[in-house]
């Protein structure tokens, strides 16, 4: 699948906005002619120029072999009407079969070659590993620079998130099966 036309880059420098709300990810990757997703809770923004990013990837994932391999991943950034598919790609392995075709994720390719990016999400940030072995072999931390953002202008626009009607709203997980929907803006 081609980029959406739903699927306007974002300035570098504000794509810490995607983020800074604290929404659930789908972290993607790709390596050798696999690919894999999972979803991540613990992903933030940590700085604005170059921009970079903090996940925590487990060592026993999948997802954890294909970033280590490639160098790559990307933050899919889901929305409600996802929900349950994204519960689904953080219970289950992608070791054994193509975990985004069988979940019915829809993916196209980011400007990164062979990065798949998931369709029906409110954000995607294609991201390059900055190494920090000692972080990621005892915290399971990556740090990343973000390379390329986009986002659906329909829901991300002007720097800020304008939430259209509920199924558009970003998840943050508890545990359990449990998410809250991201709530309505105000200013101060």
């Amino acid at each position: 699948m081609t980029r959406p036309d739903a699927c306007k880059p974002v300035a570098l420098s504000r794509s810490y906005r995607l983020l800074n709300h604290g929404p659930v990810t789908l972290v993607t990757s790709a390596h050798e002619g696999r690919r894999n997703i999972m979803s991540a809770s613990w992903a933030m923004p940590l700085d604005f120029d170059p921009p970079k990013v903090a996940v925590v990837i487990d060592k026993n994932t999948f997802t954890r072999e294909l970033i280590e391999g490639s160098g790559r991943f990307a933050l899919n950034i889901p929305t409600r009407a996802l929900a349950q598919r994204v519960l689904a790609a953080g219970s289950s392995s992608g070791r054994e079969s193509d975990k985004l075709a069988e979940l019915g994720f829809e993916v196209f390719e980011g400007s990164t070659a062979g990065l798949p990016l998931v369709a029906g999400c409110a954000g995607w940030l294609e991201c390059r590993i900055l190494p920090e072995v000692a972080l990621q072999a005892r915290h399971d931390l990556f740090l990343a620079e973000v390379v390329a953002a986009w986002a659906d202008p329909a829901i991300f626009a002007e720097g800020r998130w304008h939430f259209g009607d509920e199924s558009q709203r970003t998840l943050h997980y508890i545990a359990g099966g449990a998410f809250f929907a991201t709530g309505d803006a105000f200013e101060i």
